[in-house]
């Protein structure tokens, strides 16, 4: 139905790394950088310590980028040194993400290693290395955007939502004059940001920081990362930079265990996030790492500690940047989607009598910022498990309104595409769910 593109092939216009990009590549894999080596348990596989971003001080160290390849805006900061060296600098915000991004490097390099070992399995035989870069990079974006769909995406939101826009296709997301693909704003500024919801103030990470002990809490997941920062004893609404603890790169002892992350039949219910509702865990209310740059004064805001801690609380910049942006509510949005709108009663439904007063006090009842509405949406209709059905068709229209309008995506290979043509386990078997995308990265033993 999508098909338009080969499955393997140069059909891929994008640079191949090289030149200023030798800080993100050793040849045709990614870098990646090497926990410092302290105390606790060793996080199988034991003695592999390559489980962290690469970062500027190692690499400047090594010779491998100049402080020419720095950034203007990063040069003078004081975290420098164990900044990560990648395209952006958010997924090195907090522990868990950062993890994450360093699974998608090595997946690559694995990708890479497979087709070094049977370069005929994906025509490549006599190929360069050029060509097999491109053929890694497309295979890597194939696996990826095929688990968001099938197992993320199916996931988070309500049951068949994803196979009715399959079958019945789009309704609403269109692309740009040209093609230009974009992600809607009610989507960026709104709907998709649910998950805020679903984070825990504290993580079972790994064997030396979790449960039975707990402590691997919120704000240690901002603390053990290049741009790490603790508050001010002095001031809560100032922070301190202190990444690491003063070690140059991830310690070994605070290495993730995706396993106690991706077991879908997990008996412990503290491995899974929080439920979809209107409820945010207190560290998301005086984030660490936010608001730093707050040095503003005029008539509008009484004195820069205001808007530091304005900064700092998460639900404020939701809703403050759905304002600013002028975002529909979501009974609005609700009716241009088609689907049913909430009523008063069920957006007072579980509130305490402080959140009533201030939806009254608003006239939020009758006109709700999009982001809390989907949020409300999802604790009522669908009891927290899953989006409800407009934050469910908002997210699944974009997503996949993005795959099937990108001449590259999954979808718009000439035959189709399914994990079954792309790079498998060990033991043989596809990789079809996100714990597989970890078994194959060689980050769960």
């Amino acid at each position: 139905m999508y098909g338009n593109g080969p499955a393997f092939g140069d059909d891929d216009d994008r640079p191949d790394p090289g030149g200023p990009d030798d800080g993100l590549y050793d040849g045709i894999r990614l870098r990646v950088g090497v926990n410092a080596p302290v105390g606790g348990a060793r996080i199988p596989p034991e003695e592999d310590l390559t489980r962290d971003l690469p970062r500027i001080g190692p690499l400047l160290a090594a010779g491998v980028i100049t402080m020419d390849d720095i950034p203007d805006s990063l040069k003078r900061d004081g975290t420098l040194q164990t900044r990560a060296f990648i395209g952006d600098l958010r997924n090195d915000e907090n522990l868990i993400v950062a993890q994450f991004h360093l699974a998608f490097l090595r997946f690559h390099n694995n990708v890479v290693k497979a087709i070094e070992a049977n370069p005929r399995k994906f025509g490549l035989q006599g190929a360069g290395p050029d060509r097999r870069f491109r053929v890694a990079r497309r295979l890597v974006r194939h696996h990826y955007q095929w688990l968001v769909v099938n197992d993320y995406l199916k996931t988070v939101t309500l049951p068949g939502v994803v196979d009715k826009i399959f079958v019945g296709g789009l309704k609403h997301y269109k692309p740009l004059r040209n093609n230009v693909l974009f992600a809607p704003l009610e989507y960026a500024v709104a709907g998709f940001r649910f998950g805020h919801t679903m984070v825990r103030g504290f993580y079972d990470h790994n064997r030396n920081f979790g449960n039975p002990r707990r402590d691997a809490t919120f704000e240690q997941l901002f603390l053990f990362t290049g741009n790490g920062h603790q508050l001010n004893g002095a001031d809560i609404t100032k922070s301190i930079p202190n990444p690491f603890l003063g070690l140059p790169t991830l310690p070994s002892n605070w290495i993730i265990e995706w396993d106690r992350f991706s077991r879908k039949t997990d008996l412990d219910e503290s491995h899974f996030t929080r439920k979809i509702d209107t409820r945010l865990v207190p560290p998301l209310h005086n984030m660490v790492n936010e608001g730093l740059e707050a040095d503003i004064q005029d008539d509008d805001v009484p004195n820069d500690r205001v808007l530091r801690m304005l900064l700092r609380d998460l639900a404020q910049r939701n809703l403050l940047r759905g304002y600013l942006l002028s975002i529909p509510t979501g009974q609005a949005v609700a009716r241009a989607m088609g689907v049913s709108v909430l009523t008063e009663a069920e957006l007072r439904q579980g509130n305490t009598p402080e959140v009533d007063a201030a939806l009254e006090a608003g006239g939020l009842l009758q006109h709700t910022p999009l982001w809390y509405y989907v949020l409300k949406e999802a604790e009522i209709r669908a009891n927290g498990n899953s989006l409800g059905e407009l934050g469910s068709r908002i997210v699944v229209e974009t997503q996949i309104g993005l795959l099937i309008h990108d001449r590259r995506s999954y979808l718009n290979v000439d035959d189709g595409w399914d994990p079954s043509k792309g790079v498998m386990l060990a033991n043989g078997d596809p990789i079809v769910t996100i714990r597989d995308f970890f078994e194959f990265a060689e980050l769960i033993a």
